[in-house]
């Protein structure tokens, strides 16, 4: 929305900002994240929108001046791009905070503001502690909170967005906070879902969290990745930094007498699971699920032939599994299989003579404390909250998130 008041051009000042433990308070905050898309991809604050300063290629060139020419012509460049753009971004940022902008001449503004070279700049914008957050919080950040979040923040305070601040530290900051926040977790008593491929263990543990609203910790769910070879197959797997945002927010919001997983490996996919839940995994109560192997087999046709593509990757990642299998060269390949239709061979030649010899062999030496029919998901997740509450420790069904 535009309005049509003019203002005039204001005095530089410093910029109030916040610490990134306050953006865990609680309090709803509209978090924008000036950073590329690239870099935004990787890992952002749970929650953000993305409205770049620079789009990848121009921050690749002016990381390439700074590099190789200068910081001073770095500014230059990036203090023309800027320019070239900031009318934009700073309209598409007051429409995503509901608010009015005034007229003025942001380009001529951003030239002048920045007329006296980087050092001048960054004691005119220089970060002031904000005492606390303020009412419908309008928070900006880039990689460290620097000239890229702070002369937006100082932009849009200039035409009346007073509630804009930004993150001190940036996003630095906030990976920071969830990184600690990780090591620091202490596990409650854990139980653990362990059973053959395909018996439904994340059915059975997205159930049980239906029923009971933070008792689980999906890592799958969270890793966008299943934890095999194939595993990838119709998801988006994540970035590890990614991963454990995600984690970091489960881990706060959770709640129950016991943390339940779907057991796994310290990796899944390319994530490796951070410290304190791979302890949790090795320590915990195993409960097994099982499943016949046709209930199996509709599971995981289900799971990997639904996307869209999903053959095609599939017949690109086959080859590398039937390596390791030593089947006969007379019988069809693994593809071939594939692409003939003949899925419910193929998924019982794999469970038979790949999956189920490597679960095993993985599971050498594991006690089970129970198990479970997980052919029907629903009813295996009542009776396994039924289980979990007559062995839960007297008064160990209180929340137990992260603080």
């Amino acid at each position: 929305m535009q309005d049509t008041r003019t203002i005039e051009s204001p005095q530089m000042a410093g910029v109030p900002a916040l610490p990134a433990s306050a953006l865990l308070e609680g309090r709803a905050a509209l978090v924008v994240d000036l950073r590329s898309p690239g870099e935004f991809a990787e890992d952002h604050v749970p929650g953000a929108v993305n409205v770049p300063l620079f789009d990848d290629a121009q921050r690749a060139l002016v990381g390439t001046l700074y590099q190789r020419e200068s910081p001073q012509a770095a500014f230059a460049e990036g203090r023309e791009i800027v320019a070239g753009r900031i009318a934009e971004l700073c309209a598409r940022i007051a429409a995503l905070a509901g608010e009015p902008l005034p007229h003025a001449d942001l380009a001529a503004r951003v030239r002048a503001a920045s007329a006296g070279g980087i050092e001048q700049l960054e004691r005119a914008i220089a970060p002031i502690p904000a005492a606390a957050l303020p009412e419908r919080p309008l928070v900006l950040h880039c990689w460290r909170g620097g000239l890229r979040s702070r002369s937006v923040v100082w932009l849009l305070r200039t035409l009346g967005l007073e509630r804009a601040v930004v993150l001190h530290g940036g996003y630095r900051a906030w990976r920071a906070e969830v990184v600690r926040g990780i090591e620091s977790w202490q596990a409650p008593r854990a139980c653990v879902l362990r059973g053959l491929t395909g018996v439904g263990k994340t059915l059975v543990l997205r159930e049980l969290e239906r029923l009971r609203p933070g008792w689980t910790i999906d890592l799958e769910g969270l890793a966008g990745h299943r934890s095999s070879l194939l595993g990838g197959v119709g998801l988006e797997p994540v970035s590890q930094k990614c991963f454990e945002s995600r984690l970091f927010e489960r881990l706060r919001a959770r709640a129950g007498p016991v943390v339940v997983f779907e057991g796994e490996s310290r990796k899944v996919g390319d994530v490796i699971l951070p410290r304190p839940i791979w302890r949790a995994l090795c320590g915990g109560v195993n409960l097994e699920l099982c499943a016949e192997p046709a209930r199996r087999s509709a599971v995981l046709q289900q799971d990997y032939l639904a996307a869209r593509g999903s053959v095609d990757e599939l017949a690109r990642i086959l080859p590398a599994i039937e390596a390791r299998m030593r089947r006969p060269a007379h019988e069809p390949t693994l593809v071939e299989l594939l692409r003939s239709g003949r899925v419910d061979e193929l998924v019982l030649l794999l469970l038979e003579q790949y999956y189920d010899p490597l679960y095993r062999h993985s599971q050498l030496g594991t006690s089970y404390a129970a198990s479970f029919d997980a052919s029907e998901p629903a009813r295996a997740a009542r009776e396994l909250a039924a289980w979990i509450e007559a062995h839960a420790p007297r008064g160990a069904c209180e929340p137990s998130g992260l603080r």
